[in-house]
């Protein structure tokens, strides 16, 4: 595995028109995806991260293969990802995720439903949402803290409460240019520290990640040691 910080070089900053491959969510992701595997291939293995630095648009990446630049618009640093993790380790950690949860509906289709807008409808429908209601940050920071809790054990690692924050919520929403389909999810920042409980399990989300909307700049666990 390897991990990559991939920026743009100052020249490819300069064009419009490669600005306008990159102004969704939709487009990021496929030029990305042409730095691994090329647009044809149906096997993503990445993960990314997007971050907007004082230096420009940078994306960390954790791969199967090491990136590559045809066209020399990126700057692309790479290492070999071999992550060294023991029983009871404390790591520092950061990751973007889609909180949702899936719920079958009467005809056993399943959905995934975004568990802040699920919590608001929850206090509307017990009226609670006009009076008495928690900020938004607090909403956030329960179902968040409890979207991690619930996978934290099978992939290795416990958290506490006052260990862990959560914010940054926001929805996006853009159009596939072929066939006009929408995209649409949300994203929250979960920053914290975290014990590992079960090195293998824990060695794989670092290499696979963890929750939905990967494909979208989702689920990549960033740590570091404390």
């Amino acid at each position: 595995m390897y991990m990559s910080r991939i920026q743009l070089r100052p020249g490819a900053a300069n064009s419009p028109a490669f600005w306008r491959l990159l102004y969704d969510g939709y487009h990021v992701h496929r030029q990305l995806w042409t730095l691994f595997a090329g647009l044809d291939s149906q096997s993503r293995g990445f993960l990314y991260r997007q971050e907007q630095r004082n230096t420009g648009l940078m994306f960390f990446t954790v791969s199967d293969k090491e990136p590559r630049d045809e066209r020399g618009l990126w700057h692309i640093e790479t290492k070999r990802y071999e992550p060294k993790i023991w029983t009871g380790q404390r790591l520092g950690f950061l990751l973007r995720v889609n909180p949702v949860r899936s719920k079958r509906d009467a005809s056993r289709k399943q959905h995934r439903h975004d568990l802040v807008m699920e919590a608001k409808r929850s206090l509307k429908q017990e009226g609670k949402w006009e009076k008495g209601r928690p900020p938004e940050q607090e909403i956030i920071q329960r179902e968040g803290f409890a979207w991690l809790t619930s996978r934290s054990s099978k992939n290795g690692f416990s958290v506490n409460e006052n260990e862990v924050r959560v914010d940054g919520y926001r929805q996006h929403r853009w159009y596939k240019p072929r066939g006009g389909h929408q995209v649409r999810f949300s994203t929250v920042e979960i920053t914290g520290r975290l014990t590992v409980i079960d090195p293998e399990l824990f060695k794989e989300v670092l290499l696979r990640g963890i929750g939905h909307a990967k494909g979208f700049g989702c689920g990549l666990l960033m740590v570091r040691p404390i």
